[in-house]
């Protein structure tokens, strides 16, 4: 299959980034693409259905990496966190013929799937502030995508399902595949019963999703039912305005986010610190502002690093809307060297989910 044959393929099937990001895969392959890296980190806390595609429809993702291996003269990397390990079994078994395909374990830490961070971890490369992977020679594809891409070479299907992650307070959790459009309410059904007497649905994940969400689409990855009182709910369900003023009152620039900013360890021109601090005197025209383009929105610095429990990437996603509204690109820099505080300000998976008073929900889904 030729690069125009597949790119027309995918473009035909409707197929974007279901990670997420909903980028039009079509226009991410691209012939400059020296590495195509599978992200299996799959970071969100509860969230299984990359491992789960992984570890039961490998055949299907593995010929799919083929064939797009072959189309674009690339070598390709499995990146998959280490103590998934039915999938890391399964890939192991199909990979042996594939001489152009490689498995990179990784860390079972928090935000390992972001893509700048993944292609650091994975492949040793800094991506610079501003730039495309592929003006690196990568490309960083999820893999349900992949999955979604395999459907429409074999069975010129197109996407009218999605797989995601139904947890929480539910009888029991579930990966499962719902039609696009279903409603949230009618999609948590495939996880049995509920169990919580006052539901909130978030959508998306517990650190980047949110209570919004009404119908299932291209990118919804996963829904936590949560009691109404839950800090999650309490967080999702809080005011702008309200976040801003507590910004003005409590922020007291100790930069916590800052240093455990995943971009900014990388050397990106981020600090959350002071986009705070310019939040806070309301000066429109601060400089710090433009930081907010070269953020992952990952909620480490709200979620975790905030001593106060203020909401850095809440207020960071609300200026970066208005940005880009206003026709604001990322302008490209050099990054400044990796920290060497990187390597330990990693959040562990398994603590976050206990910060987040999520590890009484982590029972686990068959893979």
């Amino acid at each position: 299959m030729t690069v125009h044959e597949l790119k027309k393929t995918v473009e035909n099937s409707g197929i974007v980034g279901a990670g997420g990001g909903g980028f039009p895969t079509h226009m991410k392959l691209d012939i400059r693409a020296k590495t195509v890296v599978l992200n299996c980190a799959e970071c969100e806390p509860l969230v299984n259905v990359d491992q789960y595609l992984l570890a039961n429809y490998t055949q299907e993702i593995i010929s799919a990496l083929s064939i797009i291996s072959q189309a674009l003269d690339c070598d390709i990397v499995i990146a998959i966190k280490k103590h998934y390990v039915t999938a890391v079994s399964a890939v192991n078994k199909h990979i042996e013929q594939e001489p152009r395909m490689g498995l990179k374990l990784l860390e079972a830490t928090y935000p390992a799937g972001d893509e700048i961070l993944l292609l650091y971890e994975a492949l040793g490369i800094i991506i610079p502030p501003g730039a495309f992977p592929i003006e690196s020679g990568c490309i960083v594809l999820n893999v349900e995508t992949v999955y979604n891409i395999h459907n429409a070479i074999a069975n010129g299907a197109a996407v009218t399902h999605k797989w995601l992650t139904i947890a929480g307070e539910v009888e029991k959790p579930v990966v499962s595949r719902v039609p696009v459009g279903t409603s949230v309410p009618d999609a948590v059904k495939e996880a049995g019963s509920i169990t919580t007497d006052d539901p909130v649905f978030i959508v998306g994940g517990a650190m980047m999703g949110d209570a919004t969400s009404q119908v299932i689409t291209k990118t919804t990855n996963a829904i936590l039912v949560l009691p109404r009182d839950h800090y999650l709910v309490r967080r999702a369900q809080s005011s702008p305005s309200v976040q801003l003023n507590r910004v003005a009152s409590a922020c007291c620039q100790c930069r916590s986010c800052t240093d455990m900013c995943p971009r900014y360890l990388l050397g990106y021109p981020i600090e959350p610190h002071k986009i705070m601090r310019a939040a806070s005197a309301r000066d429109p025209a601060s400089q710090a502002f433009m930081g907010a383009m070269y953020c992952g929105l990952c909620g480490l610095c709200e979620m975790v690093a905030c001593p106060q429990s203020l909401a850095p990437r809440s207020i960071i996603k609300i200026l970066r809307t208005a940005l880009v509204k206003a026709g604001v690109k990322a302008k490209k820099h050099e990054a400044k060297p990796v920290s060497q505080d990187l390597q330990y300000r990693k959040t562990a998976a398994s603590r976050l989910k206990t910060r987040l008073g999520l590890a009484q929900y982590d029972i686990g889904v068959d893979v």
